[in-house]
């Protein structure tokens, strides 16, 4: 199972909840299979998606799961520290591991070799954290969601590889905008 596969097989878990996702060909395929308003898609700021979405988690008491990467994660692993010791039960941090940078022309990422994301995160202090396939991964995704008192981090195992995707045609600000439509915040400009 490939990212797209997996993002696929995700929507019926995942459409009704808020939705940050990492940057590239993440958040083009996850815009491709099924866009929606409370999805935001990030066109900028590698490493961040797990940073941004505990901050609306911890602000606002509604589900929210961050689809990251595993090289997103590589490039920003003081968060899994922030997620371990901060992080309220309505936040999913979902690591997509496929083993490379697929959105810089899939170069490997060190967790195809001895680097394990599930101990980082455990040695960070995060105290769900659930490795699995991409088969596996909606029945984990469902079961954190309907735990009301934890946190998660789920590190999906899948494969390497993209498909063409176009690139999102909604500017930044029209992505901010309608999100924050969505979660109910007024926009000051």
């Amino acid at each position: 199972m490939n990212r797209f596969e997996l993002l696929k097989l995700l929507q019926k878990t995942i459409q009704e909840e808020l939705v940050i996702c990492n940057i590239g060909l993440p958040s083009q395929e996850l815009y491709q299979i099924n866009d929606q308003p409370n999805y935001f898609y990030m066109l900028g700021s590698m490493g961040l998606s797990s940073s941004i979405g505990l901050g609306l988690a911890l602000s606002i008491n509604k589900n929210v799961i961050s689809i990251d990467g595993d090289g997103s994660v590589l490039m920003n692993m003081n968060t899994l520290a922030t997620i371990g010791n901060r992080a309220p039960s309505n936040y999913t941090l979902l690591i997509i591991d496929n083993a490379s940078y697929g959105s810089t022309g899939d170069q490997k990422t060190f967790t195809g070799e001895r680097t394990s994301l599930k101990d980082v995160a455990k040695g960070s202090g995060c105290q769900n954290v659930i490795q699995c396939s991409g088969e596996e991964t909606s029945e984990n995704l469902q079961k954190a969601l309907s735990d009301k008192n934890n946190s998660y981090v789920i590190i999906s195992k899948i494969k390497s590889g993209n498909v063409p995707v176009k690139p999102i045609p909604l500017n930044p600000v029209t992505i901010r905008d309608r999100f924050r439509k969505k979660i109910g915040l007024v926009s000051y400009l």
